[in-house]
């Protein structure tokens, strides 16, 4: 969906589930299966991780609204 101000693209995916599944799960790779990034969520799951500090970026990387999907939209709204 187009962003009207900038013409940016967004995710359909919400913001709020992705920073939940981020915060409790992140280190099984939870928010990364969300966002359908199977292959680095495997990683995450394999390294817990990433031993902490992959969780922890992808934890302030959700939370600042510029952590993408898949498709390489940021994931932006807040909505369930």
């Amino acid at each position: 969906m187009a962003d009207d101000k900038t013409g940016a693209q967004e995710s359909a995916k919400s913001r709020t589930v992705a920073l939940l599944l981020c915060f409790f799960l992140g280190w099984f790779g939870g928010h990364r299966f969300y966002v359908n990034k199977i292959g680095t969520g495997l990683l995450m799951m394999f390294t817990m991780g990433g031993f902490g500090m992959w969780y922890f970026v992808d934890l302030v990387m959700v939370s600042l609204g510029v952590f993408k999907d898949k498709e390489n939209l940021s994931i932006t709204k807040w909505s369930l």
